[in-house]
């Protein structure tokens, strides 16, 4: 895009926002809404009050709620896979993996069943 045409694109933004933040100036519903604010800070500054605090009072188990980044850091805890160590004696090759979803293994269980591959795994 040329330079131009993106001047102008960002010119056509430009006068969309302005035309929105014109209409939500004139809305009432916001007048009310930036109004109600207002008055509720000017009554917490007069008594000494945050909103902290009256979230305490109204909702006192509030604070002790966990937050969503807490019960994701919790999956962070799983005791990490620890790595198997697979020896074919039938031909020496050997795969190392830490799920048992590896092909070689599949492929080997397969051929030589469940069992007898697991027995193969070293110590």
């Amino acid at each position: 895009m040329s330079r131009l045409a993106e001047f102008r694109a960002l010119e056509q933004q430009l006068a969309a926002q302005l035309a929105e933040l014109e209409t939500l100036k004139n809305d009432d519903g916001l007048k009310r809404e930036i109004e109600f604010e207002q008055k509720l800070r000017d009554l917490l500054a007069e008594y000494g009050y945050s909103l902290r605090n009256i979230t305490a009072i109204l909702d006192p188990q509030a604070s002790t709620r966990r937050t969503p980044e807490a019960a994701e850091s919790k999956s962070g805890s799983r005791k990490p896979r620890l790595v198997k160590i697979y020896k074919n004696p039938h031909n020496g090759e050997v795969v190392e993996t830490k799920g048992g979803n590896h092909k070689i293994l599949k492929e080997w269980k397969a051929k030589w069943g469940h069992d007898e591959v697991e027995s193969w795994l070293a110590q």
